[in-house]
């Protein structure tokens, strides 16, 4: 199901998790790539968009996880760049393994047989880096390389797992599937402290907001 939620910016909901589409000033930019049972779902909504895989110039990935990456080797002929924050982007190629000596390692681990290595290039970014008009932040805490990916050009900040909707109010993503929950509280803080404002905020489960979206980070930061 794709869904715009502003002038070039598409929800694809893959059921359950969500990815994003988004043209970034002529440059075609895939958020998260979901689990790999939907990558047909990805291929349908870049056509229900008005593109085609072809026309995909990016994808960028705020974290490791299978449900967030495992769809980026179904994409048949995907030739395009991956971005993916430095701790995380080793998971992302299979050059890293997930550490099992904490619950979240494990799980990835446990997960790891559903993404199967990507050919295509991945490139590890750090706090402050951008790529199109979009702002790194990293945010750690549910993996230790998660990023969230900021732009004031598109009024839109997309920030994977940092958070979660239920209802219409935002909470952390919970701790059972979170590397440092502590980590991840405090770069909640810290993207509301730094970012700049925004009216679509997407989130990697629930439904993503249209507008208000800097608000409402604002208001869980001050609830924590």
């Amino acid at each position: 199901m794709v869904t715009a939620l502003g002038d070039g910016i598409w929800w694809l909901d893959l059921g359950g998790v969500n990815a994003y589409l988004v043209d970034d000033g002529g440059e075609v930019t895939l958020i998260d790539a979901g689990p790999p049972w939907r990558a047909g779902a990805i291929l349908d909504g870049l056509v229900d968009a008005g593109f085609a895989l072809t026309d995909l110039d990016r994808v960028l990935v705020t974290h490791y996880d299978a449900d967030h990456v495992a769809g980026l080797s179904r994409l048949g002929g995907l030739d395009v760049a991956v971005y993916a924050g430095r701790a995380d982007a080793g998971l992302v190629t299979g050059s890293d393994s997930p550490d099992v000596r904490t619950w979240k390692g494990f799980t990835q681990a446990v997960m790891a047989p559903l993404v199967r290595d990507s050919p295509v290039e991945v490139r590890p970014l750090d706090d402050g880096d951008t790529v199109g008009s979009f702002t790194v932040y990293e945010t750690p805490g549910h993996t230790p390389g998660h990023v969230a990916y900021v732009s004031e050009a598109l009024d839109a900040a997309f920030v994977g797992d940092l958070v979660r909707e239920s209802d219409g109010r935002l909470a952390p993503s919970p701790w059972v599937i979170s590397d440092d929950t502590d980590r991840m509280r405090e770069s909640i803080r810290s993207l509301s402290a730094r970012s700049p404002a925004f009216s679509v905020l997407g989130m990697g489960h629930g439904v993503p907001f249209e507008r208000g979206g800097k608000e409402r980070l604002d208001d869980l930061a001050a609830r924590l």
